[in-house]
Order: structure tokens, then sequence, then C-alpha cells
């Protein structure tokens, strides 16, 4: 009987050993998730207040971003304007000098020095826009009204 309550008393500390470690397994499942409990609530406290910042922070930014723009405009037309008053000194030393002003009245306004003949060139082009010019406004204003409304629908135009 002895090795019959060894074996009874074996079968009933393996039992014994059974139900503890699952106690143990089953306790420590629940810390478990109660840690996955209390980090999700962690983790979605972090990501609220992560939204929040970005939403605070979002239009502060973006006029951030809007004014460097502007500020990078407003230097480039700094410098243009900076470039076009040096250009403008420049012009200015130039009409100060008489050989500069004789040489742009010889080609914008064709004079020429006394004892100089000047010649003019015709461009036959030009006349022939400038003689159609002149036949449409020698013409009351109604006929030309009319021309257009005739013309309006030719394929050739």
């Amino acid at each position: 009987m002895a090795g019959n309550r060894d074996r009874f008393t074996t079968a009933t500390r393996l039992r014994l050993l059974g139900e503890q470690t699952a106690a143990r397994v089953y306790r420590s499942q629940n810390r478990r998730q109660d840690r996955r409990s209390r980090l999700t609530g962690r983790a979605a406290f972090l990501a609220l207040v992560v939204c929040t910042l970005v939403v605070a922070l979002a239009y502060p930014m973006r006029q951030y971003v809007s004014q460097r723009n502007e500020i990078a405009e407003q230097e480039r037309q700094a410098r243009e304007a900076r470039q076009r008053v040096e250009e403008l000194r420049d012009e200015k030393a130039r009409l100060q000098d008489d050989a500069y002003i004789q040489r742009l009245a010889r080609e914008h306004l064709h004079y020429v020095m006394p004892g100089e003949t000047g010649y003019t060139m015709i461009d036959p082009e030009a006349v022939r826009e400038r003689r159609e010019e002149r036949d449409a406004t020698d013409r009351p204003w109604y006929s030309n009204v009319l021309d257009g409304v005739d013309n309006a629908d030719r394929p050739d135009r």
C-alpha cells in the first residue's frame, strides 16, 4: 500500500502543481491584459495630445510659411528695384554726355549736322499699311462698322 499511497500522493501533487501553474498562468495573463489596457489608454491619451498639438500648430505653421514666401517675394522685388535704380543712374550719367545726346537725336529724331545730307528709306509694306489705315479713317464710321459685319464670317479671316 505504501507504493499505492506514494502514487496517489504523486498524482495529487501533480494535480496540485498543475492547478497552481494554471492559476499562475491565468494571473499573468490578467496582469498582461491589465497592462495592455493601461497601455492602450496611455496610447490613446498620447495620440490625443499629439493630434491636439498638430491641430494647434497647423495654422501658425501655414502662416509662417506664407509669410516667409512673402518676405522672399519682397526681397526679390527690392533687388529688382535696386537694379533698376542703378540702370537709371547709369542712363542719367550717359545723358550728361553731349555725344550721347547727339547720337540719340540722330537715331530717333533723324537729325543731321549742318553740311550733312540725310536720307530716309521707306518700307513699301509700311506704305501699304498706312494707305489701308488712311482709307479706313477717311470713310464714315458706319461704313467701317458695316464692313466689319460683312467680313466677320469670311473663311479667310
